[in-house]
């Protein structure tokens, strides 16, 4: 068993859906069940799949879940576009939490290659 809570990405992950929360505190209320909800989920997505790919039994499923885990910040990574595009982000406040994701990903994609056998 993996302890989740040492693991550097989802520790990494953990702080950016903090971060997600507050820069969507400002979106409009009408977008409350929409891209709000919409990108908080895809955020939670990325450390809640790496906790529980932890607790799986072999590396193939942990590795399963980090792939998700990769899914989920592409996905927020578009929303942070639409999010931008549309005018509820900042330009400062788009250009943090896109660096942020992006730097995530690369952590996402270097221990998913490294649970790889042969990688």
């Amino acid at each position: 068993m993996r302890d989740f809570k040492k693991i550097q990405v989802r520790q990494k992950a953990h702080t950016f859906v903090l971060e997600i929360y507050k820069a969507t505190e400002s979106f409009p209320d009408e977008e409350r069940f929409g891209l709000t909800s919409q990108i908080r989920r895809a955020a939670a997505s990325i450390p809640t799949n790496i906790a529980e790919g932890a607790g799986r039994a072999t590396q193939k499923e942990f590795s399963r879940f980090i792939d998700i885990a990769f899914g989920s910040a592409s996905e927020v990574e578009y929303q942070l576009i639409l999010s931008h595009e549309l005018g509820y982000l900042s330009t400062k406040q788009y250009t943090a939490l896109e660096a942020n994701i992006t730097e995530i990903q690369k952590m996402l994609h270097g221990f998913a290659k490294a649970l790889k056998p042969n990688s």
